[in-house]
């Protein structure tokens, strides 16, 4: 009986170590959206989004996922102040947005892409690319390519704080701590 019981104790304990591992682990990533998903929170409790226009063949898109939205700093402040959305610009099925459908015109071709991205991206087809769009879900800009975490922050804490809404990103970059600060790319 005493086995039973210390064996019961360590398995709960390791149980328990599994959900806080997983718990832990969910909390250390990004919370990605789909799209619709994303809109459809906005109108819940309104925040600014964040769009990572992707491909599965972009390496430069897994090195972002790998290292700048992995770190800890981006991770907290884009599930703080943004909905992540998580965009693959060759998505083969529809997508309706206050009605209007956008859709992949040639979805059998490996390499065509989406309506919804080229919109997002004013037509620039570049990948990895950041759209930054208000609560209003106004389009704001577009960042594109691999960008390290020190210079992603300062543009993060820029659309985050919405400083944009009253000085330039140039401005805004002086202001920052040294590590902060933005370095040409």
């Amino acid at each position: 009986m005493k086995n039973l019981i210390s064996t019961l104790f360590t398995a709960l304990f390791l149980i328990s170590g599994i959900t806080n591992l997983h718990s832990q682990d969910q909390k250390d990533k990004i919370k990605w959206y789909s799209f619709e998903e994303a809109v459809k929170k906005n109108i819940e409790n309104p925040k600014p989004l964040f769009i990572d226009i992707y491909t599965e063949w972009c390496s430069w898109c897994k090195t972002m996922d790998n290292s700048t939205f992995a770190e800890a700093k981006t991770v907290k402040y884009m599930n703080d102040n943004f909905y992540a959305v998580k965009f693959d610009a060759e998505y083969k099925d529809t997508i309706t947005i206050h009605s209007t459908p956008f859709i992949n015109t040639d979805p059998t071709n490996k390499r065509s892409f989406h309506q919804l991205a080229q919109a997002l991206l004013k037509g620039e087809m570049s990948y990895p690319s950041y759209v930054f769009m208000n609560e209003k879900l106004e389009w704001l800009t577009v960042v594109k390519g691999f960008i390290p975490t020190e210079k992603f922050e300062p543009i993060l804490h820029f659309f985050g704080e919405k400083a944009y809404e009253n000085q330039s990103f140039e401005e805004f970059s002086k202001s920052l701590p040294g590590s902060a600060r933005r370095q040409e790319y």
